[in-house]
């Protein structure tokens, strides 16, 4: 059955068609005081709480409780734990789907054909960690027997956006560990402007591509090599000076990199949530193993919230709703991702891949082209930048553009008494009612708000 066929669905439109361009966020607030602690949640993490304030929506528990419906009559529940158990849920490609089992820090057997998978991602983890303690320690070598100073990453897609994001908002953890650069675009200039910052004697070279065919990221390491045998003018030197993330050992080989030096990854990795895999060898060379095990665990936890709590309680779930009642009852075109924090300023890019790639299809399961949308343009920029340029629209356009705030309660740079903090308009107060310039006259149509605060770090 079709999603704009289904009942709940169908139940929820007529709802919409009756009462939602009555929904004005001034008057839910005004009827409802407690709004705030009916639609928001604390999650209480092994490392300090994350607070989910989803009130400042264009919705109501009558709302609610038809997309939870929707949800449950979609087989969100059953779907979710064929994921986690391995079922091939990539039907497409005959593939399960099992990033979780990259950072599944329980360690209990997750079967793919009947075969548990922890053991092989265990090898491939304790691998990254003794190559990191190697680099990171000046233990590792080049061909003129300096440490490493510098790595770049060369990869594209999922190879690139996620270690890209990761180091960039982890980069307060780097202390000791080499400089990391990505280089992505089969411009030259991008791998050209990188080269000449660096010096070829303490620079290792990652290449991050699975069959090692991806055209831009191999032109881009065939480049680099170039470069580099300028100053080694030994072949035999890129073996100290390159490695690879991939399966294909002849290709890795071919290359002039010892396949000893090669890390792997399974099919049931996709791209773009393959940083907790192999692929996020340069985060873990920048923040140091143990902050990468740390990175890990996290994600775990948020599985396990995912996988166990109830579809009324589970974060994921909950911003997932709010994203189809927005992109197919209101029309609403695009999704703003705002992070309140600039070592998050490659969020929105990363995101916007998780999001567009997995959801950029018209075509269902049975084949048949879909009469609904999928998912909305994702982009965003940091704040407070973003109020300088495009919030006027947000605000105060003729367009609904839902947005997501990404706020942290402490900074990790607390200036001037950390003045630079409480100038932020929404820090501090979890996006409450009247925030800075952003008041419920202004909320009023044009937007959504939900935030993210990080109550602790």
């Amino acid at each position: 059955m079709s999603l704009s066929s289904d009942p709940n669905f169908q139940q929820l439109l007529q709802w919409y068609q009756a009462h939602g361009q009555d929904l004005h966020m001034r008057d839910m607030f005004a009827a409802e005081p407690d709004r705030f602690s009916r639609f928001s949640m604390t999650l209480g993490t092994d490392h300090g709480d994350i607070l989910l304030d989803y009130s400042k929506n264009l919705i109501n528990e009558e709302v609610m409780s038809m997309l939870i419906a929707m949800a449950k009559s979609r087989g969100v529940e059953e779907s979710r734990e064929k994921m986690f158990t391995g079922e091939k849920i990539n039907f497409t490609e005959g593939r399960a789907v099992l990033h979780v089992a990259l950072r599944n820090r329980s360690n209990t057997p997750i079967l793919v054909d009947g075969k548990d998978v922890m053991p092989e991602v265990n090898r491939v983890l304790d691998k990254m960690k003794a190559f990191c303690h190697k680099v990171r320690s000046g233990e590792w070598r080049g061909f003129s027997g300096k440490s490493i100073t510098d790595v770049v990453n060369i990869g594209i897609g999922g190879s690139d956006l996620g270690p890209l994001m990761v180091t960039e908002a982890l980069k307060p953890y780097s202390a000791g560990g080499p400089n990391v650069w990505f280089v992505s675009n089969i411009d030259g200039t991008h791998l050209a402007k990188t080269l000449a910052q660096l010096n070829a004697e303490t620079t290792l070279f990652i290449i991050a591509s699975k069959t090692f065919t991806t055209q831009e990221t191999i032109t881009n390491a065939e480049s680099a090599r170039d470069w580099f045998l300028q100053s080694a003018n030994d072949k035999s030197a890129v073996a100290k000076h390159f490695v690879a993330l991939s399966t294909n050992v002849v290709k890795v080989r071919e290359f002039g990199i010892d396949t000893q030096n090669m890390f792997e990854f399974w099919d049931w990795v996709g791209g773009r949530y393959s940083l907790w895999s192999a692929i996020g060898l340069s985060i873990a060379l920048h923040i140091g193993f143990e902050n990468f095990e740390q990175l890990l665990s996290g994600a775990h936890w948020m599985d396990n919230h995912f996988r166990s709590a109830p579809l009324e309680k589970n974060a994921p779930v909950l911003l997932a709703l709010l994203g189809v009642w927005y992109v197919n009852f209101f029309k609403a075109e695009t999704h703003a991702m705002l992070p309140y924090d600039q070592y998050m300023h490659r969020f929105a890019a990363y995101f916007q891949q998780g999001d567009m790639e997995s959801n950029g299809k018209y075509i269902t399961k049975d084949g048949v082209r879909v009469d609904y949308h999928t998912g909305p343009i994702v982009w965003g920029e940091p704040g407070t930048n973003g109020q300088h340029a495009f919030y006027q629209l947000i605000h105060q356009g003729t367009r609904m553009i839902p947005a997501d705030f990404f706020i942290p309660a402490q900074t990790q740079n607390p200036i001037r008494d950390n003045l630079h903090h409480k100038v932020t308009p929404p820090c501090g107060s979890a996006l409450p009612v009247r925030a800075g310039q952003v008041t419920l006259r202004s909320l009023h149509r044009s937007s959504r708000l939900t935030s993210w605060l990080r109550l602790k770090l």
